[in-house]
């Protein structure tokens, strides 16, 4: 595989991801569309504090995976992050690519928050956040796996 790098995106409109919106909605999910329209309208721009949006792009700079970081709106707890818009694109999968965006996701949500939640519904993503130590529990509204950052 040829060398990708993973970047903390400073601005969604300056990244090229119509090609994953495609083929997510091929794959019939729609959340990189929200994510963009989301983006677009300022209903979430991945800027309120610990928030954040990163992507890996490949050796030619075109985004080959993104995901996001929200402070979670579901929950009443505080510290309590959720793993959002995560999508690698399907040429890319298994082969590290998604644990690479994942664990700097992680990284980062480390130094902000307690706790990350995600939710998801199939089983291809249940096994892939199980792998890298996720809890399949629901711990917040809408969420089905959740990661202790911190013991605090």
């Amino acid at each position: 595989m040829a060398p990708v790098k993973v970047i903390k995106i400073s601005s969604l409109l300056d990244n090229d991801i119509a090609h994953l919106i495609l083929e997510s909605k091929q794959e019939g999910f729609r959340f990189v569309q929200r994510l963009k329209d989301e983006y677009y309208s300022g209903e979430n721009i991945f800027n309120k504090p610990g928030e954040a949006l990163y992507g890996v792009v490949d050796a030619e700079g075109t985004l080959i995976a993104v995901g996001g970081l929200n402070i979670d709106p579901l929950s009443s707890e505080h510290g309590v992050c959720r793993l959002r818009r995560f999508y690698v694109a399907r040429a890319c999968r298994r082969n590290g690519i998604g644990r690479l965006l994942l664990e700097e996701i992680i990284k980062h949500a480390r130094e902000h928050f307690q706790v990350m939640v995600l939710n998801t519904d199939t089983e291809q993503a249940d096994s892939f956040y199980s792998r890298r130590g996720f809890t399949k529990e629901k711990v917040t509204p809408k969420s089905s796996h959740y990661l202790r950052l911190s013991n605090g």
